[in-house]
């Protein structure tokens, strides 16, 4: 039995997720290898580098998006031939009625859940990695579902449904599976305090659909300004995690840190794994 415990003293996200347990000796080039089975990589690139914050070495892990970084130039992506016919109306994206193309793109290179859960199960990956991913995904699409006020098939992933958070979700689940994870423990959540500006305007944190995920899950205090946990982060945890307190009785055998993007000035923005045999 091979114990994760995710010590979330800084919040988590994607990621801070795949950055940790790379850190703690995880393989992405296997990792890269098993994720070209979505046949997306001609929209990215991986990468990995060694970063200190605030005096903690730890691996920040980055999905790089080729083309336009400017999602308002989406159109000029190398696959704009898969939304051709959306352009006319994809400024109204969020009341398309399922309409048949739902697999395409929008302006702001979303995808819709069903195509994404479609994909996942197509890439063939072992049933640990295809049931993981698509429960991660599922706590998402339906949190942001219920915010939104629609139906799980009608969902389009905005923040959460372009390619980085799908290589965060399904990259998560794959290192999960390398590492030969059995069970999964997490301490309870800081998400952050204040207001984030998103699509839709200025909201609180944690974001309404960050909070959704996280119903059952313990979220800790702080005084930290800013959104500590994003969706994907928190559906990781969420979805994976056995149960929630500090950290269990175990012989620790491999550490990660994981950088977040963010520096604070009080502590360090990392995410720590902890591995080894209860």
């Amino acid at each position: 039995m091979t114990t994760l415990y995710l010590d979330c003293f800084s919040g988590i996200s994607g990621d801070m997720v795949i950055g940790a347990l790379l850190d703690a000796g995880a393989d992405l080039a296997q990792m890269e290898e098993e994720l070209k089975k979505l046949n997306i990589e001609s929209e990215y690139t991986l990468s990995q580098q060694k970063v200190n914050k605030n005096g903690i070495t730890a691996v920040k892990f980055d999905v790089n998006l080729l083309g336009e970084k400017e999602h308002s130039h989406v159109h000029s992506h190398n696959h704009d031939h898969d939304h051709d016919h959306h352009h006319s109306h994809s400024h109204d994206h969020d009341h398309d009625h399922g309409h048949t193309h739902s697999h395409d793109h929008d302006h702001h290179d979303h995808r819709a859940y069903k195509q994404i859960t479609e994909m996942i199960q197509a890439a063939g990956f072992n049933e640990a990695v295809t049931s993981m991913s698509l429960a991660i995904f599922k706590k998402i699409g339906e949190a942001e579902g219920k915010i939104h006020g629609l139906p799980l098939e009608r969902v389009h992933f905005h923040e959460v449904g372009a390619v980085d958070s799908i290589v965060d979700i399904v990259g998560a689940a794959i290192l999960l599976d390398q590492l030969g994870i059995t069970n999964v423990y997490c301490s309870p959540i800081p998400t952050g305090s204040g207001h984030i500006h998103i699509d839709h305007g200025t909201y609180p944190v944690p974001a309404p659909a960050t909070l959704e995920i996280l119903k059952g899950v313990p979220i800790a205090q702080t005084l930290i300004k800013g959104e500590l946990a994003t969706p994907t982060g928190a559906a990781i945890a969420a979805v994976s995690a056995d149960s929630f307190g500090t950290m269990p009785s175990m012989t620790v055998e491999k550490i990660g840190y994981g950088a977040g993007t963010k520096t604070f000035k009080d502590h360090p923005n990392v995410l720590r794994v902890v591995i080894g045999k209860e």
